[in-house]
């Protein structure tokens, strides 16, 4: 689990169910993350509620803040929870590019070089 994660709420209360929800969701992402950087990510999530002409509308942004970068993820539902469902998606997609980049240059040139080497099928 992410150790420094927090969760905000503007213009809304967070419920202890939301905020184990959210906990749960975005706190086992760290699988993603390369092992050497897994102490000094901070996550902040800020869960925003509006209400415009009678529809509301629910938005979670998700910053992540990692050595090398910062993934900043956004999206409005109609429902809180499937918001951060959505939000969790597009991090998983993110944070697996970005652990390909920044995990180990050894294992990435070893890839590199069988690549080169492999024969060519026809």
């Amino acid at each position: 689990m992410i150790q420094q994660l927090e969760i905000t709420g503007v213009h809304m209360q967070v419920g202890e169910d939301l905020q184990k929800y959210v906990t749960k969701k975005i706190g086992r992402l760290d699988r993603f993350i390369p092992k050497g950087s897994q102490e000094s990510v901070h996550v902040e999530v800020k869960l925003k509620e509006a209400t415009t002409k009678g529809k509301k509308k629910c938005t979670c942004e998700v910053i992540i803040r990692l050595p090398h970068e910062q993934i900043t993820v956004s999206e409005s539902t109609v429902n809180t929870f499937a918001a951060v469902d959505i939000v969790e998606t597009k991090l998983h997609h993110q944070l697996k590019r970005y652990k390909e980049l920044h995990a180990n240059p050894r294992l990435h040139r070893r890839l590199l070089t069988r690549l080169k080497h492999r024969p060519a099928q026809a």
